[in-house]
């Protein structure tokens, strides 16, 4: 047993593929702990992680490999000690580990036995797609008989085939009411805090240290989505602050508007690798893909009309037509006539060294320059892919393999329409905020507003609390 002073120590085991490697992939968010394959005996030994909490292990979690031959096992320990000579569950699995034949036909078995034993408990992964079986019934026999608590953890629970309420009765026959549903590809957002819980009631002398590990995951998982929504209201500040002048003509407007474009893709991508760094995942996890969010929507490129459409943001009538999709030109000299202009350009031209950020922007328009900047519709566009990468990777285990999907849930609805936040409305007409800006300027009042952004922008995630887990 586990002194105050000692981690807490898990044995993850199982039958072969039932996901032991992936709950532990998920529950250390380290997509490269192990190795993952959907066939069976994939871990051959055991392999060891740790759980910190302020620098501090909390728990050691141990995964072993798959238990393949239960019942012939078990017929073997009968013959090693009868029944007659009435040794507990633990003796009869160390005669077991004395024997020949735990170095042969059941090394695999022994390890995952051994480890038990030297742990304080063990979590039983269960794939709920499987029937329940007898082979099932006599591995759990023989790790009953290691004399330390088990929990089950019911893997895959979000698939189609799954047998959820097959396996809890079964489970439920063999005396194991505590059991905790945690499927380890989509868990949900307070999956590993339920687990913690179910723990605590199965070991009360670590309730204490469960629940510290239990508050740590609530807290990191409530700074990561913070910081998630930061790095969002940085990109759109970045993005609606932006603007590239040109002279008005079509060559000039077709290079600005190019520029334009390229940068905010650019941005958008590095916003993406922020946020796949941020929850661990990379695009690396993904070979098959360009981005890893390949699909209709990431697919479609940022500008293009009809990704617009898909997320049902409003295209207008030049938008949808192609020309200058996705940017909006800002005519500087509207209600001044050229001859006017002449003379004030002339005039501007002397002064134009002189002159500050904002200065240097009035005489460019006297001068007959454009402005180019991003249209409405794209901030919407990008606001909502964004949101919706949180929210995947918020509900994504670090043992899935397919692709991300976009979460889209009607809290996005906000952003389809109606008017733009405050804080977008006054990055307009501050072009110094865009970091993607050659005079990039930051201030205390753009912190603020970013601040308020990212504030606003938490009222647009699915209706569920980061902190606190999903509302009823």
């Amino acid at each position: 047993m586990s002194s105050p002073e000692t981690p807490l120590r898990l044995a993850v085991v199982g039958h072969t593929n039932t996901g032991k490697t992936s709950l532990l992939r998920t529950l250390t968010r380290n997509p490269g702990f192990g190795h993952v394959e959907d066939s069976p005996g994939t871990t051959r030994h055991v392999e060891g992680a740790r759980l910190l909490v302020d620098g501090v292990v909390a728990i050691e979690l141990f995964d072993t490999p798959g238990l393949e031959d239960g019942m012939a096992l078990l017929d073997y320990i009968d013959q090693l000690a009868p029944p007659s000579q009435r040794l507990d569950g633990p003796e009869r699995i160390r005669r077991f580990l004395q024997s020949p034949e735990s170095k042969r036909r059941f090394e695999q078995e022994a390890r995952v036995l051994r480890k038990l034993l030297e742990c304080d408990a063990g979590l039983y992964v269960v794939d709920v797609r499987d029937p329940v079986l007898g082979k099932h019934k006599d591995e759990l026999a023989l790790l009953a008989s290691c004399g330390h608590p088990l929990l089950p953890v019911l893997n895959f629970t979000h698939s189609p085939d799954q047998r959820l309420g097959a396996w809890r009765e079964a489970l439920s026959r063999l005396g194991l009411h505590a059991i905790v549903e945690f499927d380890t590809i989509a868990p949900a957002l307070d999956g590993e805090t339920q687990l913690y819980d179910k723990l605590a009631l199965l070991m009360d002398q670590h309730a204490g240290r469960l629940q510290t590990l239990r508050s740590d995951v609530v807290t990191q998982r409530g700074i990561r989505h913070a910081d998630a929504l930061r790095m969002i209201a940085e990109l759109l500040i970045d993005a609606a602050s932006l603007r590239i002048s040109a002279e008005p003509d079509e060559t000039s407007l077709k290079k600005a508007t190019e520029s334009l474009r390229r940068r905010i893709r650019d941005r958008e991508n590095d916003c993406v690798q922020a946020l796949l760094k941020r929850y661990n995942f990379s695009s690396r996890d993904f070979p098959a893909h360009t981005l890893p969010l390949q699909g209709e929507r990431w697919g479609m490129d940022l500008f293009h009309p009809q990704a617009l459409k898909d997320m049902g943001i409003h295209v207008g009538k030049g938008m949808a037509a192609g020309a200058m999709a996705g940017a909006t030109l800002d005519v500087f000299m509207a209600g001044i006539s050229l001859g006017a202009a002449t003379v004030i350009g002339a005039a501007a031209g002397g002064l134009w060294q002189g002159a500050d950020k904002f200065g240097k922007r009035l005489l460019g328009r006297l001068k007959g320059f454009q402005e180019i900047s991003v249209d409405d519709a794209v901030l919407r566009l990008l606001a909502m892919r964004q949101l919706g990468l949180v929210q995947s990777l918020e509900r994504r285990g670090h043992a899935a393999q397919a692709p991300i999907e976009l979460k889209d849930t009607p809290a996005l609805d906000t952003w389809r329409e109606g008017s733009l936040p405050d804080a977008l409305k006054e990055a307009r007409s501050q072009p110094q905020w865009s970091t993607l800006a050659d005079d990039y300027q930051a201030n205390g009042r753009r912190h603020e507003v970013l601040r308020a952004l990212a504030e606003h922008l938490e009222g647009s995630a699915e209706g569920s609390d980061p902190v606190r887990g999903p509302t009823p």
